[in-house]
């Protein structure tokens, strides 16, 4: 870690919607089984992530559950599970809470999730345009968070007795401990942090940011860029053009409109920053860009976003078991991060290196 860098938090991604080689395409597909999470989830552990992201929504495994499952087979992981106000009730929600936390000895966090896609939503019965959903939403965490700090809550409100929208930055300046955002070029997160640390500072608090990025690292540009060319080889213009009107008039996301911008659907848009690329967001909605390079030309990238603020990474990678291991091999000593096994075990003779334990035994047996 450089001397001037502040402390960062590199989380890892569970596929719980499924994973593969190739966007668009079945080609390589790993279907979403639970037995495929457990070999991420213990890589990942091992490697050094201190947490993984579960996605939420009609298209993945429930988070909940999933995360209980993982927690029984890792050892340090933290799980960062949707709180989904409007779907459930809060005082359901508090007892979840405080039983995932206690099974886990300690290791849930929570990723409030309004929602975006007012058809999704739909299906698990919210029926509230975008700002009212984040009224809502301010109701469920006041009374939520009396419940899990073991107070007696008595509330009135409407409804109930973290976006890239003005609703969304009101809720986080109030309420949330972290703000987290897509990948944006730094000097659009550097304005959207900037205006939800005005609000939070309107209110005496201070908040922390993260962001949500895909990961695409080789060890030379041409391997790195050639793997973001092969992860869309299989996408079609029909499969753009459908998922770019779903993005921008079925859904009332603010974050996801601000993400399909960045390229308009456009293969020949798609570096909208020094190495940020934005092929991903082609097809699949949500976080839709991937830092590409070589470890130095990421480190550099990564320090960028740190300077402006950010100190937690939610990253991501197709596949995303062999992902993990690339992003642990090639960037988290640059970066400071993570337990590396091989320097653990160092003194140990193999095919890849003879270390000077293993060396000296054979001396002395000879």
């Amino acid at each position: 870690m450089t001397a001037n860098a502040a402390p960062l938090d590199f989380f890892w991604f569970i596929p719980t919607h499924g994973d593969g080689s190739y966007l668009g395409s079945e080609k390589q597909q790993r279907p979403p089984e639970f037995g495929y999470f457990k070999e991420i989830a213990q890589a990942v552990d091992r490697l050094g992530f201190p947490g993984v992201l579960l996605p939420t929504g009609q298209n993945c495994e429930d988070s909940w559950i999933t995360a209980t499952g993982l927690a029984t087979l890792t050892e340090k992981l933290k799980f960062l599970v949707a709180l989904r106000p409007g779907v459930t009730l809060p005082t359901f929600a508090a007892r979840q809470t405080a039983a995932l936390d206690r099974l886990s000895n300690g290791r849930l966090l929570l990723n409030v999730v309004v929602g975006g896609n007012p058809t999704e939503l739909a299906g698990d019965g919210v029926f509230l345009p975008h700002d009212e959903r984040y009224a809502q939403a301010r109701e469920f965490l006041t009374i939520w968070r009396g419940l899990v700090s073991g107070e007696r809550v008595n509330f009135a409100g409407k409804h109930y007795f973290g976006g890239s929208s003005d609703a969304g930055q009101d809720l986080a300046a109030d309420l949330v401990d972290m703000y987290l955002t897509w990948g944006e070029p730094p000097a659009q997160v550097a304005e959207k942090i900037a205006a939800a640390r005005s609000r939070a500072a309107a209110r005496g608090r201070k908040l922390r940011f993260g962001i949500r990025l895909h990961f695409i690292v080789r060890e030379t540009e041409t391997e790195a860029w050639s793997a973001a060319e092969r992860l869309i080889s299989h996408v079609t213009d029909a499969q753009i053009e459908t998922a770019q009107a779903r993005f921008l008039k079925e859904m009332d996301s603010v974050g996801q409109r601000r993400m399909a911008e960045l390229h308009g659907g456009r293969r020949d848009r798609l570096v909208v920053s020094p190495n940020l690329w934005a092929g991903v967001g082609l097809v699949r909605g949500g976080a839709g860009t991937a830092l590409v390079g070589t470890p130095d030309q990421i480190v550099e990238r990564v320090r960028e976003y740190q300077a402006i603020g950010i100190d937690t990474i939610i990253g991501s990678g197709y596949p995303h078991l062999e992902e993990a291991y690339r992003v642990a091999e090639l960037l988290f000593a640059r970066l400071g991060l993570g337990t590396s096994r091989l320097r653990a075990h160092r003194d140990i003779a193999n095919e890849f290196s003879v270390g000077f334990h293993g060396a000296s035994r054979l001396q002395a047996s000879s």
